[in-house]
């Protein structure tokens, strides 16, 4: 018999593939299976620039956090925050600032499993299994009020994940509830993907991932803008990934940042 890595849970089934070990593939990471590798490559079959995609976003994350550490933000809440890969939000804010106060939550047991591994000994990050369209659930969770002072500025990210939620659950609603938990100055960094650009590929994109634990759901521009309800949007608004606050103008033009709608918004 095969030893199962210590990053495995007992209770998961290697054959039924998620979402999250599909990107962390994506991103070439080493934390996924063989059925997430086998629907990958579909994915890539049906979105041949998927990995610039997932990379866009990545890099989208990474410009959201620093520019909310720039604002003052020192405490962030990661929703779906998936499988840890180069460029952590806590690495990332806690460069800015090393006390700064993490805690990533997701409901894919590998994503939580290896982020305990990752964040051992570190007193100001920490990970708790949920799902994102449960906010009480998340909000009241003791490690979460344990690290996060809800009377100050938090940094809100839902990178690359809200796709996940149905049409069906009132989307806007559940953004809504976390956003009146929040204190004026907190901030949502969101993306999410779109239809818009290419509607054939993201067409056979959803036929894909039916396949998975994770049906993906894209949304229109409009849609996505009206999720940031009660947030003002900062500058440029709703745009490609590629496109959002660029740390170099020709990095507007890196493929793959187009497929996935990103912005971020500062709590009113």
């Amino acid at each position: 018999m095969t030893e199962r890595a210590t990053w495995v849970p007992d209770h998961v089934d290697k054959e039924v593939p998620s979402a999250a070990r599909l990107y962390d593939y994506l991103l070439c990471g080493a934390h996924n299976f063989a059925a997430d590798r086998a629907l990958a490559e579909k994915f890539l079959t049906a979105l041949p620039s998927a990995r610039d995609v997932a990379r866009a976003n990545r890099a989208f994350l990474r410009r959201a956090v620093v520019f909310l550490s720039q604002q003052g933000v020192r405490q962030f809440l990661d929703v779906g925050s998936g499988i840890p890969t180069v460029g952590n939000v806590h690495e990332i804010a806690q460069d800015v600032e090393p006390r700064a106060r993490v805690v990533y939550v997701d409901y894919e047991p590998v994503a939580v499993a290896h982020s305990q591994l990752l964040l051992e000994g570190n007193d100001n990050a920490t990970v708790i299994q949920a799902d994102m369209r449960e906010p009480d659930t998340i909000l009241r969770h003791p490690e979460t009020r344990r690290l996060l002072d809800f009377s100050q500025p938090i940094g809100l990210i839902m990178a690359g994940v809200f796709h996940f939620v149905s049409h069906d659950k009132n989307a806007p609603a559940i953004i809504a509830h976390y956003r009146d938990a929040l204190a004026p100055g907190s901030y949502l960094a969101l993306s999410h993907f779109t239809a818009d650009i290419s509607p054939n590929e993201m067409a056979e994109v959803v036929e894909v991932m039916k396949r998975s634990t994770d049906p993906i759901h894209p949304r229109t521009r409009a849609e996505i803008h009206e999720l940031f309800t009660g947030f003002e949007l900062v500058e440029p608004g709703v745009v490609g990934t590629a496109q959002w606050r660029p740390d170099h103008a020709e990095q507007a033009d890196e493929p793959g940042g187009s497929q996935i709608y990103a912005g971020v918004g500062r709590r009113r």
